[in-house]
């Protein structure tokens, strides 16, 4: 009896499949059924692939969110080229709207000498006052000179004694003075050659790059000839002993951006090359940052900042009329929005049900393709038989 049950069962089985199977007697195999398999493997393949693909790959969510982080440093991070410009005389300041200044920035700042070509001359280094030398030696005065040098009335607490010319200069714009057209009026400049040095540098570029950090609110940095100081409250270049309408201003942006890189974004004025067609060229670009969070996949949040610019130019000096520096002027200011990105991974059953579809799709088009050609071929050999088609 139990044996009997269970056939019955069995037998109520096999009415639920959906796949019925026909004797290998009645199969027929054709080429144009073999053609039809072949090219219906390989698009499952290729779909198959195109599909890993897809899976494999993050996906980027973007949203636009009121910015309402605070306490933050934005970093500012920039690769200036001047072709005409000497290092010696380049300096970079950075000024924002709630009145820090910072003047003649050095940390974090490094020059490289380059000829006319934009060949390097030199390794990058820094110009620190009172710092090592580039070969890692504290400069020892000459023993001639006298243990503390004079500064000719500029002298501070912070720097009483001026034993390089770099230094008398620098004590005059602590004061907020002008350095005088004849540098060699001071022992300093005349015993370190500094005309002479100047004369060699003229033909020379600089490569300016590092970063800067700065408050997180408006402002402006830029990197302009001749020290800068404040004098009565004035943000002053001294340009002396020379004239600003001979500095050629030609400059190549190899990169600005404002914190860290964001995959697949680029900056806008990354390779950016002005030529200046006058002298005395000032430059300034106008920049919007758009604060940006990054979340990748692994759940690290990114901080950083997206920008778009514009820019204007002017030929500046006494000639002209018009009020300004020579120099390249980024003058910056934050939007209120903040734009997230987000990185998700693809779902694997979203995968399986994707590869399900391609393999079922194909398999039903190919068989129907196939089922056409072997009816409409049938249908054409019986004409053919009867005569009808010659």
């Amino acid at each position: 009896m139990q044996s009997q049950g269970s056939s019955s069962i069995l037998r109520n089985l096999r009415r639920f499949d959906a796949y019925p199977k026909t004797l290998e007697d009645f199969r027929v195999k054709t080429y144009s059924g073999a053609c039809v398999t072949l090219v219906s493997s390989v698009i499952m393949m290729v779909l198959f692939l195109s599909e890993l693909n897809y899976y494999l790959s993050t996906e980027m969510t973007e949203e636009l969110l009121v910015d309402v982080t605070r306490g933050q440093k934005l970093r500012i991070n920039f690769d200036l080229v001047y072709q005409k410009v000497p290092c010696s005389l380049l300096s970079t300041d950075a000024i924002d709207v709630s009145g820090v200044q910072q003047i003649n920035v050095v940390h974090n700042i490094m020059k490289r000498r380059i000829d006319s070509k934009g060949n390097p001359l030199q390794e990058a280094q820094k110009e620190e006052l009172g710092k090592e030398s580039a070969d890692g030696a504290t400069k020892v005065p000459d023993k001639n000179v006298t243990l503390c040098g004079s500064c000719y009335g500029a002298e501070t607490p912070q720097l009483n004694c001026c034993q390089t010319c770099e230094q008398v200069r620098e004590a005059y714009s602590r004061k907020g003075w002008a350095t005088p057209l004849d540098m060699e009026q001071f022992e300093q400049c005349k015993r370190e050659g500094w005309q002479e040095k100047v004369k060699l540098e003229q033909n020379e570029g600089c490569q300016v790059f590092g970063y800067l950090e700065v408050n997180r609110v408006a402002g402006n940095f830029h990197v302009a000839p001749g020290k800068s100081y404040q004098q009565h409250h004035v943000h002053v270049h001294d340009l002396q002993p020379f004239s600003s309408s001979e500095f050629n201003l030609s400059h190549t942006i190899n990169h600005l951006s404002f914190g860290e890189s964001i995959p697949g974004k680029s900056n806008p004025l990354d390779g950016v090359t002005t030529i200046a067609e006058k002298g005395a060229m000032m430059y300034q670009y106008y920049v919007k940052i758009v604060p940006t969070t990054y979340v990748k996949a692994d759940g690290k949040t990114v901080l950083t900042n997206q920008y778009s610019v514009t820019r204007h130019q002017k030929v500046v000096g006494a000639y002209t009329g018009e009020q300004g520096l020579p120099g390249t002027f980024f003058i910056y200011e934050l939007s209120p929005m903040m734009v997230k990105y987000t990185e998700k991974n693809k779902s694997f059953t979203h995968f399986l049900t994707g590869v399900c579809a391609i393999i079922g799709g194909v398999f039903t088009v190919a068989g129907l393709v196939d089922s056409v050609m072997y009816h409409s071929a049938r249908l054409l050999q019986a004409k053919i038989e009867i005569g009808k088609v010659n």
